[in-house]
């Protein structure tokens, strides 16, 4: 089954609309910002989790798969993969709806690594 038939694994946690402001110079969406997306919606997932502050300590096995392009809507699919004493790990997916009414696409997925910080920014047992 393809990443189209299949779905998006998680909770949608974000959704945004791709702008013209947010392009690189070949006029797709710029990477940095999609990631950045992703770091928003997996830091409210651990931060629930948490239940406080959280810092994002590692990005791992980010893999871009399609382009972003202007008029998109950015989905940000996120699950929480593991917890440990102080850390926790969230597998994100962020799909999009071509031109806010097309079909549905994966366009990049990662692993985000946080840590539950206390107000001194040291790290704290997850709840």
């Amino acid at each position: 089954m393809t990443e189209t038939t299949r779905g998006p694994e998680g909770e949608l946690t974000l959704r945004t609309l791709a702008m013209p402001a947010d392009t690189n110079v070949s006029g797709d969406i710029f990477g940095g910002w999609v990631l950045s997306q992703m770091d928003i919606a997996a830091g409210i997932v651990a931060g629930e989790k948490a239940q406080g502050r959280v810092a994002t300590i590692a990005v791992d096995a980010m893999k871009f798969i399609r382009p972003v392009k202007v008029g998109d809507v950015l989905c940000v699919y996120c699950h929480i993969a593991r917890v440990g004493r102080s850390s926790m790990a969230i597998d994100v997916e962020a799909w999009v709806r071509r031109e806010r009414i097309g079909g549905r696409e994966k366009v990049t997925e990662a692993i985000f690594t946080f840590v539950a910080i206390d107000a001194e920014g040291k790290p704290r047992e997850v709840p």
